[in-house]
């Protein structure tokens, strides 16, 4: 459980513990995490601005055969994060979806036996009442 900004301690899903339980105990989810998050930050993208305009002015002249060659593979890069972070999202999402079926299987199954046991008790109730009825 964590605490909410409001000072109320918000429930999480249980795949969502698990979810972070696994990613805080191996090591290159972590790594993948992080780079992740700063790939998708704007501090990434100033970032890169100033170093591909510092590469353009100072380093390179034009067409700039070696900067075209890192950005390619830093994208190559990039995309395999992306896509390992899409396949946890899958994974994460499927998890909860498969508890959150077997809650809901588990709620019908027991709202059932509920009704049968109301259905009985007011059959017998009505039995017994119709049944005192008829011996007046």
């Amino acid at each position: 459980m964590k605490g909410s900004e409001s000072g109320k301690v918000r429930l999480q899903h249980p795949v969502v513990l698990a979810q972070q339980a696994q990613r805080f105990n191996n090591g290159q989810l972590r790594i993948a995490d992080k780079i992740t998050a700063f790939a998708g930050s704007m501090q990434f993208v100033y970032l890169h601005v100033v170093l591909f305009t510092l590469w353009m002015l100072l380093v390179e002249v034009s067409p700039w055969p070696k900067l075209t060659l890192i950005v390619s593979l830093e994208a190559i890069f990039l995309s395999t994060f992306v896509m390992i972070g899409q396949n946890r999202q899958s994974a994460f999402q499927q998890a909860k979806a498969d508890h959150d079926f077997a809650e809901q299987d588990l709620e019908l199954k027991t709202n059932t036996q509920l009704t049968r046991e109301i259905h009985t008790l007011t059959t017998e109730l009505h039995r017994r009442v119709i049944g005192q009825g008829d011996n007046s």
